[in-house]
């Protein structure tokens, strides 16, 4: 009896198979924000849209779903994360070579 694992065995863990809470959060905070901005700013001008538009764009683009990642705002923090942290690694393991004879 041989078993198969599908890949997307995670997707039942997620609000309609592509989101998080924490997406979901994000995105509908930038969604209200904008909403704000719209009834406040003045939309005659370019640059009242786009600063008006800005904030359901960027949480847009942070939770837009990439393959192999869960979304792009995974990549951003494993980016940040291979940066800031070291990457010289010690040698903690065993190996044959280092045995007592």
């Amino acid at each position: 009896m041989d078993y198969l694992i599908p890949a997307n065995t995670n997707n039942g863990k997620l609000i309609l198979g592509i989101f998080t809470k924490l997406d979901l959060i994000l995105f509908g905070s930038g969604i209200g924000v904008t909403l704000l901005l719209v009834a406040f700013f003045d939309m005659s001008t370019t640059f009242g849209i786009v600063l008006a538009l800005s904030p359901a764009f960027i949480t847009g683009f942070l939770v837009i779903p990439i393959p192999n990642y869960h979304n792009m705002l995974t990549i951003l923090i494993e980016m940040y994360e291979f940066f800031t942290n070291r990457r010289t690694y010690k040698w903690r393991g065993w190996c044959f070579k280092d045995e007592y004879k």
